[in-house]
């Protein structure tokens, strides 16, 4: 028996948020087609493996998640809990591996929406929680792609849901329910975005202790749904593992530019600050179905590292505002990293230039709290270009309650730092991180799919 192994892609040239419903039409009878051979096994149950090596799903260990992996002490066991009032995968510990995938969505029906996210809750519940997957009759194609043997561990795996402005704007049964805040990312002045890299109706942030964790998470999601999501873009990522340090310190890993990321990330360990911070809740104008949730921004900025690695020491020191090794701010060199800038005492910028990376984006002032975000960033080293230069840099995620507050904000005061001779944001997007799943009653999406069908019926057809 022949099975056919295409999957229908979007022309690199025609971003999906700006896909007519035709167009979509489309998409779903090549899906369609695809999902028909997936159909009979694609539902069976699956044996879910006991649990072992427990992870908090909501709490990062110490007080950043952007602290750096330690050598030998993560598990194929581990497991990040997936019930909660808020998704994994924001406040979660960061692991060693992550990825942003991005996706056309082709429901046309609030019926269609929650199949959908259905499908897509209970494929990440097993792949989260980890289990084994059913045998098939040898003339079908196996339920899985094998790559991680007969039996997939958790691996401290977590994929977080998230919605962009296309899926709202393109439906009238959504658009009344789109987040006050969501919208396409718009073009900085130091922005070069390829449509091919940019946007999508959902995406997924997939993190894991292994890399091919990750990529069989993704295979599973894309099979599994292939006629109802369709793969726009993906950037994979990683962030190095570090030995244990003899005092059992923690520090943030190092960005491809030498110099630690994430020393300023707020505590995720602090509840009351995440709830300002990061998770949407009542009082700031959402919709009802979006409490619970939070604002993502994604961004691929490539590293010119050639460039950066003729730059003098003392130069990219003062492009940062700290010091390379220690990740001190300049204006205390002798501290550690977690040490706080005090501007201050340095109103001059003698110590820390007025236009330091650090001093921009967040200048310590009671203004500029309000802008506080936090990031989950991975390094990502996708080959050499045509000029013969390293494909290096960052693929940038941060998460808060405010998107125009937070990264917007941010970026508006660093356009123009002397960090853009280094450095080139070339795709990303804006999404808007779904609430938690409550139970095993539940689903992602469920408040917002029940919302769309009140306003669906309401409407007229034809």
């Amino acid at each position: 028996m022949t099975f056919p192994t295409f999957a229908p892609v979007l022309p690199p040239d025609s971003p999906a948020d700006a896909a007519p419903a035709s167009r979509r039409q489309v998409l779903r009878t090549l899906g369609w087609s695809v999902a028909a051979l997936g159909a009979p096994w694609g539902l069976t149950a699956c044996t879910t493996a006991p649990a072992s090596h427990a992870v908090q799903g909501g709490k990062a260990r110490g007080t950043n998640v952007t602290n750096a992996p330690v050598a030998n002490t993560a598990s194929m066991q581990d497991r990040v809990a997936f019930f909660g009032p808020h998704q994994a995968g924001v406040t979660t510990p960061r692991p060693a591996h992550g990825m942003i995938a991005s996706f056309a969505v082709l429901a046309e029906t609030p019926d269609e929406l929650e199949r959908l996210l259905r499908r897509l809750t209970e494929r990440c519940q097993f792949l989260t929680q980890g289990g084994t997957p059913p045998e098939l009759h040898p003339q079908l194609p196996p339920a899985g792609s094998g790559i991680l043997g007969p039996v997939i561990q958790p691996d401290a795996l977590t994929i977080t849901v998230s919605l962009g402005s296309s899926l709202f704007d393109d439906r009238p049964w959504l658009a009344p329910l789109k987040p006050r805040r969501l919208s396409r990312m718009t073009r900085f002045p130091n922005d070069a975005l390829d449509a091919a890299l940019c946007h999508g109706d959902l995406s997924l942030q997939i993190c894991a202790n292994t890399q091919d964790t990750t990529l069989h998470a993704l295979r599973d999601i894309i099979k599994n749904l292939s006629g109802q999501l369709v793969p726009r873009w993906k950037q994979q990522g990683n962030v190095p593992v570090i030995q244990p340090l003899p005092d059992g310190r923690v520090e943030n890993a190092r960005n491809f530019l030498g110099f630690r990321d994430g020393s300023a990330n707020p505590d995720a360990n602090d509840d009351a600050l995440m709830n300002r911070v990061v998770w949407v809740g009542a009082g700031r104008g959402e919709p009802d179905w979006a409490h619970g949730g939070s604002y993502q921004a994604v961004r691929i900025i490539r590293n010119f590292v050639e460039r950066w690695d003729r730059t003098p020491l003392r130069e990219q020191e003062q492009v940062f505002g700290r010091t390379k090794m220690s990740g001190a701010p300049l204006d205390q060199i002798h501290a550690s990293e977690f040490e706080v800038p005090d501007y201050t005492r340095d109103p001059d910028g003698e110590a820390t230039p007025h236009d330091a990376h650090i001093r921009l984006a967040n200048p310590r002032t009671p203004e500029s709290d309000a802008n506080l975000m936090l990031r989950r960033p991975f390094n990502y080293s996708n080959g050499i270009v045509k000029n013969g230069q390293l494909d290096q840099g960052l693929l940038f995620i941060c998460y808060q309650a405010d998107l125009e507050q937070g990264f917007i904000a941010v970026q508006r005061r660093l356009d123009g730092e002397p960090l853009e001779e280094y450095i080139k944001p070339i795709g990303g997007g804006y999404f808007y991180t779904l609430p938690g799943v409550r139970d095993a009653s539940d689903y992602l999406g469920s408040s917002l799919v029940a919302a769309a069908r009140t306003i669906f019926s309401s409407t007229p057809k034809g």
